[in-house]
């Protein structure tokens, strides 16, 4: 019993556990989605505006206005896609639930059937099958996971989400539009782009280090994301400029 624990014992010691992120709650979404969207749709309407030379005060009003508009309108998006989905999810537990009380032989056998798909024996998988659905609760979260790829303790949050879009739309928007509050101009409108340039390539980064994907290729994608919006609006705006 002893060499059975210590063998044990090594083998945790060898093998640590390897705990996943979690990736499903949706603020982890919507904060990365928020940086993005506030960095690349601020800084085209900045420099959009900033085009046609208006004075330093509009274009800050300007930015103002696209900073809280936009933080407001991708909460407000974040908090009612979460929410449908959370609804549509929690629906289709309920009629899990309900197949469970009028139909447990039909829900066991189904059950069973999924382990043998995955490699169980038939006794085996209705040994399993039928272990599961001794407790409703058990039973009601495996046919979730199995049955329906759900996970009925990770629905997401709609708040969580709102308030993390809100929050990361505000400080990539924010990004582009510090330098009109302490200059103007042409100066103002470099120190934007070279900001933005900035703020696109650690976010681009990010992306690539947490999706274990190769950064120079994310950053030169968010880079692109970001810069040819902003020429081809500050084009626009140097071409209908107001200034004179």
């Amino acid at each position: 019993m002893g060499t059975v624990r210590g063998v044990r014992h090594t083998s945790r010691r060898a093998h640590p556990e390897h705990h996943h992120r979690d990736i499903q709650g949706g603020a982890a979404r919507a904060a990365v989605f928020g940086v993005s969207d506030g960095l690349v749709s601020n800084m085209g309407l900045i420099l959009g505006v900033a085009g046609a030379d208006p004075a330093p005060s509009v274009v800050r009003l300007a930015g103002l206005a696209g900073l809280v508009a936009g933080a407001i309108s991708m909460a407000a998006g974040e908090y009612n896609s979460m929410r449908v989905q959370a609804e549509l999810l929690e629906r289709e537990l309920e009629i899990e639930a309900r197949e469970l009380r009028h139909r447990p032989e039909h829900e066991t056998a189904e059950l069973a059937g999924i382990y043998e798909e995955r490699g169980l024996d038939p006794v085996q998988a209705r040994e399993v099958a039928e272990a599961m659905m001794r407790d409703p609760t058990t039973a009601l979260q495996a046919h979730a996971r199995d049955e329906l790829g759900i996970d009925p303790h990770q629905l997401g949050s709609p708040v969580g989400a709102a308030v993390s879009s809100f929050v990361a739309f505000s400080l990539g928007a924010l990004v582009p539009l510090a330098p009109w509050f302490v200059a103007g101009g042409r100066g103002a409108a470099v120190a934007s782009l070279l900001l933005g340039l900035a703020a696109a390539a650690v976010v681009g980064a990010i992306i690539g280090r947490s999706t274990a994907r190769p950064v120079l290729r994310a950053v030169a994608r968010q880079v692109a994301f970001t810069v040819v919006p902003a020429v081809i609006t500050f084009a626009i705006g140097n071409a209908l400029g107001v200034s004179g």
